[in-house]
């Protein structure tokens, strides 16, 4: 009898000390920055988290936050910027847990599952006390205060953020922390920055070349008109400029990241929200459109006689105008707004500054109704 009691005085102290564990079980929670269709963050979000959601269930909640549009992507820039995140390790999928952040496809598997052990044993893990983050979310927010070990992490959020569940995805590239590597191990980036700033440079002295020539050739004065045989170069830049503006096409419109080389970031700037004009067409699309147009009125301007054959030169000023124009400002964006460079743009940019100094030529001679003598230039 004495040892029935004993027996059942150990079970009851034992089910005593284990039923506040047992009817609070710890909960981490985190958030994690993602862009539609960013094929790191597709990895991680369908490769990476269901597997850690069917191991722990409830007791792991990661809100997630898209930030395709402008205004959530300027949110995720503030915020990188208040916590100082380094240029090499800025981007998305970023997923903020505790007070680390882990960024991109290989950071994240890598080190999210001993986190998640590590905030389970300590009690759990409020979602991070990020600025509007409580705002967005409908959740009150704490940090790692509001999960001690004798308290454990277990209230549930008055509202349902969006979840792993809700996510769909349908396309747009990556930062280029996607590959996830700690910033200590991480081999130094060159940013970029000042070859951007030499293609400013270049392509704004393209446009005052351009409106100079003009200019004068309008008044009737004399105006240079470059090297007779640049006429031949003009196509072959065009084509060029073509298989940039389908390759980012390409990018922008598939779930895959873009090679961007030592120089700059161009997965960053492709995951930005100006990636796409109106947050429908691809700046890559619109660029590759142009560069047909170019290639076309070159054509005509080369191979036909007649009224179009004399108004091609000028089509051609025209659209290179534009192009230099529109890569002044996508090259103003990289630098001030997204603040990362893009090689590929770049690359693009110098092709439209070039495209318009020999464009220069033909259509001066045009407007001053100077005659070409076609083989000058032969």
């Amino acid at each position: 009898m004495r040892k029935a009691t004993f027996l059942l005085t150990t079970l009851a102290l034992l089910a005593l000390l284990t039923a506040p564990t047992l009817a609070a079980s710890p909960v981490v929670r985190g958030v994690m920055f993602y862009a539609d269709g960013c094929g790191h963050c597709e990895s991680v979000i369908k490769n990476t988290l269901p597997p850690l959601q069917a191991k722990y269930g409830g007791q792991l909640q990661i809100a997630m936050v898209e930030v395709s549009a402008e205004a959530d992507y300027q949110y995720f820039r503030q915020i990188e910027d208040q916590y100082k995140v380094p240029t090499e390790l800025r981007g998305v999928p970023a997923l903020f847990i505790g007070d680390q952040l882990l960024v991109g496809d290989r950071q994240i598997p890598a080190e999210l599952p001993k986190l998640i052990e590590k905030h389970l044993a300590a009690g759990g893990v409020d979602y991070p006390a990020l600025p509007g983050l409580a705002e967005r979310l409908g959740v009150k927010v704490g940090g790692t205060a509001a999960c001690a070990p004798a308290t454990p992490c277990t209230d549930t959020p008055a509202q349902t953020p969006q979840t792993l569940k809700s996510v769909k995805f349908s396309a747009v590239p990556v930062a280029a922390a996607a590959s996830g590597e700690p910033a200590a191990e991480k081999a130094p980036v060159a940013t970029g920055f000042e070859l951007a700033w030499g293609v400013m440079e270049l392509l704004i002295l393209a446009l005052l070349y351009a409106l100079i020539s003009a200019a004068l050739a309008g008044s009737g004065h004399p105006a240079p008109v470059g090297p007779g045989w640049g006429w031949k170069l003009i196509p072959v830049l065009a084509v060029i400029g073509l298989g940039v503006a389908l390759y980012l096409t390409y990018v922008e419109t598939q779930n895959v990241a873009a090679v961007c080389g030592p120089v700059g970031d161009c997965n960053s700037v492709q995951a930005s929200p100006y990636a796409r004009l109106f947050g429908v067409l691809p700046v890559g699309l619109l660029g590759a459109l142009g560069y047909v147009a170019i290639l076309a009125a070159w054509a005509v301007w080369r191979f036909t006689d007649g009224e179009l054959s004399r108004l091609a030169p000028v089509a051609l000023l025209g659209m290179s105008l534009f192009g230099v124009l529109f890569s002044i400002y996508l090259t103003y964006l990289e630098l001030f707004v997204i603040q990362a460079v893009c090689i590929w743009c770049l690359s693009s940019a110098v092709v439209q500054a070039t495209l318009l100094g020999l464009s220069v030529g033909p259509a001066v001679q045009m407007i001053a109704g100077e005659d070409e003598t076609d083989d000058e230039e032969t």
